[in-house]
């Protein structure tokens, strides 16, 4: 079993007085964790809410009703608290009146459970996000040269648990996971009225990878008004499916200011949606993948370490780009990533608006990116 990053640092936010929220995409390995922290720490209560009978008994439970439930447990772990209604409204109740029973709580879905948690839950909880197994921990488990061996497949076939546990059946793995399963939270959102539009949304996200999306254009594409385009997405960010890289401007001549990215949070999904698994030499998306995959990477770092950064991309009318950028405490950080490890040129406009030096990333140095603090 691969070790997580997170787990030390939900450790650390035990006995507070807080319940712990952990958030994050289906089948990224929540339950695993949470079962892992919770064994470490004795005997525990795991209330499964998959369970319609523990749906029922969680649902607008009162003080009572509760000390029932959990008996004598000092730690209760609630798995897929986002089936339960009103779920919030209980783990207000039990973190109020019962201050000896430490809170576990999963969900896989943030815009269910967050609607459900956050005005209940106000200063009471440390929230989490587990995403797909990060570079960090792979290496960690496989060591560093066995995972070099492997980073052209970490590219094609992504982060997922599965995917890496079951070598020879990622693409079967993929297609279960990129089909109903993986967005079941957004299919089952009672605002979705049209889950066909979503599939080919996906695609064309998938297609257009590394390059700028205009909402206009994906809802001409669509035949759907911009709006509608505009809230699927969103729906995809909260399932933690995609996510969004806005544009670095100071309002410098020529800049472009209102411009945005997409990426998948994992590039083996992102490839299952296009049906294309093909080895990196045979590949035109290669350049784009390797971005997505330092960006996903950096992305994760960021919150398992609990680092606070603004990350955007850099664009000129004239086509000059710089591919990723981080401002912390009022400093900028510029990168551009090469597949390539021969000597690449980039764009030295940003330098010379921003006197600061770009560090070109590749396949040779990218560990202390997705791994260190910049």
């Amino acid at each position: 079993m691969i070790k997580r990053q997170l787990e030390k640092v939900i450790q650390s936010g035990l006995n507070q007085g807080k319940a712990i929220i952990l958030l994050g995409p289906r089948q990224s390995g929540k339950t695993t964790l949470m079962e892992t922290i919770a064994s470490q720490l004795g005997d525990y209560l795991l209330l499964d809410c998959d369970d319609p009978v523990v749906r029922q008994q969680l649902e607008n439970a009162n003080t009572e009703e509760l000390k029932q439930i959990l008996s004598d447990y000092r730690l209760v772990f609630i798995d897929e608290a986002q089936r339960v209604k009103n779920i919030g409204l209980t783990l207000k109740i039990i973190t109020d009146r019962f201050k000896e029973v430490q809170l576990l709580v999963s969900g896989s879905s943030s815009f269910e459970i967050s609607n459900d948690i956050n005005e209940p839950l106000t200063g009471r909880k440390w929230e989490y996000i587990l995403y797909p197994i990060s570079w960090v921990e792979f290496e960690s488990q496989v060591g560093y040269l066995k995972a070099r061996q492997q980073l052209e497949q970490r590219l094609i076939y992504g982060m997922y648990p599965d995917v890496i546990n079951f070598q020879g059946k990622e693409q079967k793995v993929l297609k279960q996971l990129s089909g109903s399963y993986l967005f079941k939270d957004v299919f089952n959102f009672k605002g979705l009225r049209h889950p066909e539009l979503l599939e080919k949304l996906l695609q064309l996200l998938a297609l257009q990878l590394g390059n700028e999306v205009s909402y206009n254009y994906l809802a001409k594409i669509l035949q759907v008004d911009k709006n509608t385009i505009s809230n699927y997405l969103q729906l995809l960010e909260k399932s933690f499916v995609i996510f969004r890289l806005r544009t670095f401007s100071r309002n410098k001549k020529n800049e472009i200011k209102r411009g945005r990215k997409i990426y998948f949070y994992d590039t083996g999904i992102r490839n299952s949606l296009i049906g294309d698994f093909k080895p990196l030499e045979l590949r035109q998306d290669k350049g784009a993948l390797w971005e997505n995959f330092l960006i996903s990477e950096r992305r994760k770092q960021l919150e398992y370490q609990e680092k606070i950064a603004g990350t955007y991309f850099w664009r000129t009318v004239s086509g000059q780009e710089i591919d990723y950028i981080e401002e912390k405490d009022g400093e900028l950080y510029p990168f551009e990533f090469k597949w390539s490890t021969s000597k690449a040129k980039h764009s030295k406009a940003f330098s010379n608006f921003y006197h600061k030096e770009v560090k070109l990333i590749n396949r040779d140095n990218f560990g202390s990116f997705v791994s260190e603090e910049i």
